[in-house]
C-alpha cells in the first residue's frame, strides 16, 4: 500500500489520516456510507449509482483517492477530473467524509492531496457546493477557495450549486 499524504500538521485529528489511491475494493465500503449520509440522500444517491460512478472514475483516469484513519478503511474519498472544469482546469467532482468523522482531518487531507495532484496539470481547481451546505462552504473558504458564481437548479430544481475556484498557481 502506498501512502500519498498524511493529515496536515494543523489538523485537529489525533489520528493520522492516510490518503491513497482508491481501489475497486474500496467501492462497496464507500457506497455503503455515502447512501446513509443525509446530503447524498437529498440527491437520491443509490448504492448502484455510487458504485457505478466510483468505478467509472477508476477506469477513466480521474484522480480517485480514498482515506484511511485509525483502522477505518475508506472513511473518505475524492474524485477529481483532470480537465473537468471547462475542459481546461481540474474539477473536484466529489469529495466525502464518512458521517461522524467531520472535523477529523479526513476532508482536509483529501483536499490537500487533490490540490497537490491537480497542481501538476492545472493552474486552478473548481468545485460545486450546494447552497444549503454551509459547512462545506466554510470548509472551502478556509482552504482558500472563492465563490465565483452560482447555477440555480443545476442538479436539483430547488438547489443552487455554488461555483468555487482556487488558483493553484499563476498562469504562465
Amino acid at each position: 500500500m502506498v501512502w500519498l499524504a498524511m493529515s496536515p500538521p494543523d489538523s485537529p485529528a489525533s489520528n493520522p489520516v492516510a490518503v491513497r489511491a482508491m481501489t475497486a475494493a474500496d467501492i462497496p465500503t464507500i457506497a455503503r456510507w455515502v447512501v446513509e449520509t443525509p446530503l447524498w440522500q437529498r440527491y437520491g444517491a443509490t448504492m448502484d449509482e455510487v458504485a457505478r460512478s466510483l468505478g467509472e472514475a477508476l477506469q477513466t483516469g480521474a484522480i480517485a483517492l480514498a482515506a484511511d484513519m485509525a483502522g477505518e478503511t475508506a472513511c473518505g474519498f475524492a474524485i477529481c477530473l483532470p480537465r473537468g472544469g471547462f475542459g481546461r482546469s481540474a474539477y473536484l467532482r466529489l469529495i466525502g467524509v464518512r458521517p461522524g468523522l467531520t472535523g477529523s482531518g479526513v476532508g482536509a487531507a483529501l483536499l490537500g492531496e487533490v490540490e497537490r495532484r491537480a497542481l501538476e496539470i492545472s493552474a486552478d481547481l473548481f468545485l460545486l457546493v450546494s447552497d444549503f451546505n454551509e459547512g462545506a462552504q466554510r470548509f472551502y473558504k478556509r482552504h482558500g477557495y472563492t465563490q465565483i458564481g452560482a447555477i440555480p437548479g443545476y442538479v436539483l430544481p430547488d438547489v443552487t450549486e455554488l461555483i468555487f475556484r482556487k488558483v493553484l498557481r499563476a498562469r504562465e
